[in-house]
């Protein structure tokens, strides 16, 4: 591929000194102190500054995308989603907050994806229409990847994506360039980033993992040690891992695995994953070959990856190896895998839909071997119980990574985030793309390593506006809004906290609605009230506490009305919600939506 944009010709030079490396474990005071916001806020970076605002993946795993603003230039760095959580329910996705952009779009030089992952890609369709559809810089896999899922928004503007490869320097804005790295993650083509500024680079490698040749020696090492001599400035760094000790296995010990799983089974093996892993997807299906396996795939996400790394030369079975379902049954049972989306325990995945009973052409015979081959998100651990307890009814025997190591990591782990960050050698440091616990194991490795804790900053929200010079890093007391942003259907940012509140209270104590009629000339009640009742209580069980609900609601009515006329609804049904709610919540300890329904005869 020929190189669409101007090559920049600089070069930074190392800088002239080192840091003295510290061993050891920080105080706690000097964990603190990296801590304390400066109070200082500009409306703009300052000339000899750079701003870092991360507007998603602090305080949180996903919805990741980041804000890098030097002068007039400002790059975006992804621009993920996050699925909705139990304080979410009803939502489809929740993207990132981009309000601090709105009076800055001429300044938006560009946006950067490091690969093709939801949480790093999933709001471009979402998000472009208002953030001026910038152009897009990605290595070619990611790019199809965005270019597939965008053929859901036919209503989207046509976004303008430009190609990158490793080793390739394009100048973006008037101050900044980027540079690209090789990064080892579970989907291909993903890269590592370096934005090259006046007064050093900021290095983002990503979400990544380094991997291990058949000795045991972490790979592309010399590379990473060849930008450590350039002039690294602030080092972003993902902590979803921080908190495991070690290295992550490698992609050859899970094929590994899988292989013998395979080569064990005397039936069908069902493999379930993410759609996105494919380098897992890839190597069972090489796995299956060697052992003479048909395999069927399932799942349109899957089946749409893997038509793309197929057509850039990543994946290239065998003619015969792919079967439909349908023909599964043309072969013996320990003749087929199977390899599906669902291992998450999604509602209406294949895996899921299989452990239902709901799949038209998979269903689970006794003996069929279940592999969950990936990591649990958190949040999803009921899910995924009643998944593998649903399979395990119906016969299946189930391997899982607390078995055996079916599942590699694509995140780092303490010692490669510790090699990362040493080989880099950064000025400053950011941990990013996690919980604040996993942000704050992140930052204790980085100074285990020399970094000093005044030169290390834990962002304690999504928003937190970050400023570094030569000199110093700092957090502005000022900060960017980051409030949810919700998918909800085809609505953007149309659910208020006020839908969701009482999205909750229904799921928790359900709806209680009162119909009342009344005579509009006397203002008496005219019948006893109407209840009806969805997840509060049963009513055929509580006619005593209905009764005296019943006798509640009139007295309340006809005590409101008086002698008012015309009757003021609005008043009335205030005063009947008050009324019964705080009878209810007595009796019951429960707080129901209550609708009251007034009809005037």
């Amino acid at each position: 591929m020929e190189k669409t944009t101007k090559v920049s010709s600089h070069r930074r030079t190392a800088p002239t000194s080192r840091r003295p490396v510290r061993r050891g474990i920080p105080s706690s005071r000097e964990i603190l102190s990296s801590e304390r916001p400066v109070a200082h806020s500009p409306s703009i970076p300052r000339e000899d500054r750079v701003r870092i605002i991360p507007l998603g993946g602090v305080e949180e795993v996903g919805r990741n995308m980041t804000i890098v603003e030097y002068k007039d230039d400002i790059i975006l760095i992804d621009a993920g989603l996050q699925f909705p959580e139990e304080e979410t329910p009803g939502i489809d996705y929740i993207i990132p907050n981009t309000k601090y952009l709105q009076n800055k779009l001429n300044r938006i030089r560009g946006l950067i994806i490091s690969h093709g992952h939801l949480d790093h890609i999933g709001g471009i369709p979402y998000l472009f229409k208002d953030i001026g559809n910038p152009p897009i810089y990605t290595s070619q896999i990611t790019k199809a990847m965005i270019m597939k899922r965008q053929e859901e928004f036919t209503h989207a503007p046509k976004l303008n994506i430009i190609e990158v490869k490793t080793q390739q320097t394009v100048k973006i804005g008037k101050y900044i360039s980027a540079k690209f790295f090789t990064i080892a993650h579970n989907v291909p083509d993903a890269i590592g980033i370096i934005l090259e500024t006046p007064i050093g680079n900021i290095v983002y490698p990503g979400d990544f993992k380094i991997d291990r040749d058949e000795n045991g020696e972490p790979l592309n090492v010399k590379e990473y040690g060849e930008i450590g001599k350039e002039n690294n400035l602030v080092l972003l760094l993902e902590s979803t891992n921080a908190e495991k000790p070690g290295f992550s296995i490698s992609e050859r010990e899970a094929r590994d695995n899988i292989k013998q799983v395979l080569t064990d089974a005397r039936g069908r093996v069902i493999i379930g994953t993410f759609s996105s892993l494919m380098e897992r997807v890839i190597e069972a299906v090489s796995v299956s070959e060697e052992l003479g396996k048909k395999v069927v795939i399932d799942g349109y996400s899957m089946k749409a990856n893997l038509e793309i790394v197929q057509n850039f030369g990543f994946f290239n079975p065998k003619k015969d190896t792919i079967i439909s379902a349908e023909r599964m049954s043309d072969y013996p049972n320990n003749k087929i895998v199977i390899i599906c989306t669902g291992a998450q325990g999604e509602e209406n995945a294949t895996l899921m839909r299989v452990a239902n009973k709901r799949h038209k052409s998979i269903k689970i015979v006794p003996g069929d071997a279940v592999i969950l081959s990936s990591s649990v998100i958190p949040g999803n651990e009921k899910s995924i119980q009643n998944l593998k307890d649903n399979l395990s009814r119906q016969g299946a025997i189930i391997v899982h990574s607390g078995i055996l190591d079916v599942h590699a990591s694509g995140h780092a782990c303490q010692e490669e985030l510790k090699l990362m960050t040493k080989l880099i050698n950064p000025k400053f440091f950011i941990p990013i793309h996690g919980h604040y616990f996993m942000l704050r194991n992140n930052a204790t490795l980085a100074e285990s390593l020399g970094i000093p804790a005044q030169n290390i900053v834990v962002p304690l929200n999504n928003g937190a506006i970050i400023e570094a010079t030569k000199e110093k890093i700092e957090v502005l007391a000022e900060s960017a809004p980051a409030n949810y942003v919700m998918v909800d259907g085809l609505g953007v940012g149309d659910v208020k906290e006020v839908v969701l509140r009482d999205r909750q209270m229904l799921a928790q104590d359900g709806i209680f609605v009162i119909i009342t009629v009344i005579d509009s000339k006397t203002g008496r009640v005219r019948s006893s009230p109407d209840i009806i009742s969805r997840g509060f209580i049963y009513l055929r069980e509580s006619q005593d506490l209905l009764k005296q609900t019943r006798h509640l609601i009139v007295r309340a009515t006809e005590e409101a009305i008086g002698k008012m006329h015309p009757i003021n609804i609005t008043y009335v049904k205030e005063v009947i919600r008050e009324r019964v709610a705080k009878f209810l919540f007595q009796k019951t300890k429960r707080r129901p939506i209550i609708l009251p329904v007034l009809i005037e005869v």
